[in-house]
């Protein structure tokens, strides 16, 4: 029997009593990391490393039952040692280490990883392991990504124009991880930053971590006035099409722009029905996957979230035993409209 297998619940460890990631209530649930496809509400008792222990109380409420260790401790849980290791995707973001005490085999879990590093979580830390579970959400060569540094720098260029212009900049992002990227390379000499309530909240617990963010206002009454016509406003994709994002509108109205790797795609920026679109994803693109694959000296890589089984049978062709292993979740951060929608039509990246 493998050390990890997949069950009804998700991924199951026997020898530790443990599931990862679980998709409904468990006795034990080690989490990789606060979003809603990988963190899920009810278990008995969670583990997860200390730095995302914030995010992932906003996500499951006060009294959800949550333990937190420092990335790297070694824990004894029954029959196996588990340590989580950063994986570089959000706040608290973890790659779940599991080795066998009787055998000495050791599986990695990365959860959603990326290589890059960014303002808001610590960076990506290459694990050793005989057999790595892998993401694909961005799992083909069409997906390669423009440095952040880059991409943030056009941002404000867009925001310093709109500015001029009288126009208000909104820019819609995933509230958790994606958000704070944003806001974290902002340049606040360009006018006031606003965020929107669920952006707004969740900044509180990265500011309690230490995570360094601009000032930023909630974008509320008489706050969101205030950012009106000069101001950048962070939003999720959900308030697109509702009146609050009117009370925003500078004299020259609103500009917009959605945050995301899907930007990539052809098409994705007229679907969403926004003015721009901005590249950027918290996930590896093709070459950093396929270089992460081969430095963790795996020689079994389970694929999951994405493109699983076209990854899964490049991996074979290169050699490696690979699988695929079925998730409920699909998309970057469960967007799995978005990724439907983006490759409808088009396989190819804009020029």
């Amino acid at each position: 029997m493998p050390l990890i297998q997949s069950t009804p619940q998700g991924l199951y460890c026997e020898e530790g009593g443990f599931h990862i990631d679980p998709w409904a209530p468990v006795e034990h649930a080690v989490i990789t990391h606060a979003h809603s496809d990988h963190a899920r509400p009810g278990s008995s008792a969670y583990l997860c490393a200390e730095e995302g222990a914030g995010v992932l109380r906003v996500r499951l409420g006060d009294t959800a039952p949550i333990t937190a260790i420092p990335y790297g401790q070694v824990i004894q849980h029954a029959g196996v040692k588990v340590s989580l290791h950063p994986a570089g995707h959000i706040l608290g973001s973890a790659q779940i280490r599991v080795e066998s005490t009787a055998t000495g085999e050791t599986w990695v879990i990365s959860g959603d990883y990326k290589t890059e590093p960014d303002r808001t979580c610590r960076g990506f830390e290459l694990v050793k392991c005989h057999t790595f579970i892998t993401e694909s959400t961005f799992g083909l060569p069409i997906y390669r990504w423009t440095p952040q540094d880059e991409v943030i720098a056009e941002i404000n260029e867009w925001w310093r124009a709109n500015a001029a212009e009288g126009r208000t900049s909104v820019v819609f992002a995933w509230p958790l991880g994606k958000a704070q990227r944003v806001l974290a390379g902002l340049d606040p000499a360009i006018g006031p930053i606003g965020a929107h309530g669920s952006i707004w909240r969740l900044n509180q617990a990265y500011l309690a971590a230490g995570v360094p963010l601009p000032h930023t206002q909630r974008a509320t009454g008489d706050e969101a006035k205030a950012l009106q016509g000069t101001g950048l406003v962070v939003a999720p994709p959900s308030t697109s099409a509702t009146t609050w994002l009117r009370r925003l509108a500078g004299p020259e109205g609103v500009s917009t722009a959605f945050v995301s790797g899907w930007m990539r795609v052809r098409g994705a920026r007229r679907r969403r029905n926004v003015d721009r679109g901005f590249v950027l994803s918290d996930h590896c693109d093709w070459p950093a996957l396929m270089d992460t694959i081969r430095a963790t000296g795996a020689q079994r890589v389970g694929v999951t979230h994405g493109f699983a089984e076209q990854v899964s049978r490049w991996l074979t062709e290169q050699g490696l035993e690979s699988f695929v292993i079925e998730s409920r979740y699909e998309g970057e951060s469960g967007e799995t409209p978005e990724l439907a929608a983006a490759l409808e039509k088009s396989t190819e990246a804009p020029e």
